[in-house]
């Protein structure tokens, strides 16, 4: 395992709502954001369905705003919608991709999704002849956890599965940690956009005087 962060880069300015947040007493600890991105920024299958849009997809809700690119010769459909909720969560979190993309991550969604460049990513440990399915979430485990450290985190993905909420219950005994999951389908939409949000406004503040654990 192993994360990989771009070379002189600097972190982002807070946004307006993140600001306001934090214009009184201590400051609040961004936590980190773990992104996943098939089945929740490119999706599955359902976009292709005529009335998909119209019904809001599975489950329902609003209609997923996105688009069709073929990426190194496979064909994704990434969502708008995704993207956008992304950019006002990153005045909340610290975003960090944690996917099979890795550092194709960056190279092709700040282009196609005006997502920011230069994201910090994670590199996985895959052992010969086992590749990731959505089945097995479980393979990104320990480097989320090896990066993270004592920083509070969620993680957005689309294949959580019983490793994972028992790694994310013994997580919390000793940093916030919070697990939602996507339907492949849609992606990231707002109900998932807004318990991330509410789950960081309702992190304990820093004193000033306590140094982040990254």
């Amino acid at each position: 395992m192993e994360a990989k962060e771009p070379l002189g880069a600097s972190e982002e300015p807070l946004g307006t709502a993140a600001r306001g947040a934090l214009d009184a007493g201590p400051r609040r600890e961004r936590p980190f954001l773990m992104v996943d991105i098939d089945g929740v920024i490119s999706l599955f299958g359902g976009w292709q369905a005529p009335a998909w849009d119209r019904a809001g997809g599975p489950g329902g809700g609003r209609p997923v705003d996105g688009s069709l690119h073929s990426i190194d010769g496979t064909p994704h459909f990434l969502s708008a919608t995704a993207a956008a909720h992304l950019l006002d969560l990153a005045a909340l979190f610290e975003l960090v991709w944690a996917s099979g993309w890795e550092e194709r991550a960056n190279e092709h969604l700040p282009r196609l999704l005006g997502l920011p460049p230069g994201l910090p990513f994670l590199r996985f440990e895959r052992r010969m002849g086992n590749p990731p399915t959505r089945s097995n979430a479980h393979w990104k485990l320990d480097a989320i956890d090896a990066y993270a450290g004592e920083r509070p985190l969620a993680w957005v993905d689309d294949a959580l599965n019983d490793a994972c909420h028992e790694w994310a219950r013994a997580r919390s005994q000793r940093a916030p940690t919070l697990l939602v999951e996507t339907v492949p389908e849609r992606g990231l939409t707002e109900r998932e956009a807004e318990r991330l949000a509410h789950w960081a406004h309702s992190l304990p503040r820093v004193s000033p005087g306590r140094t982040a654990g990254r």
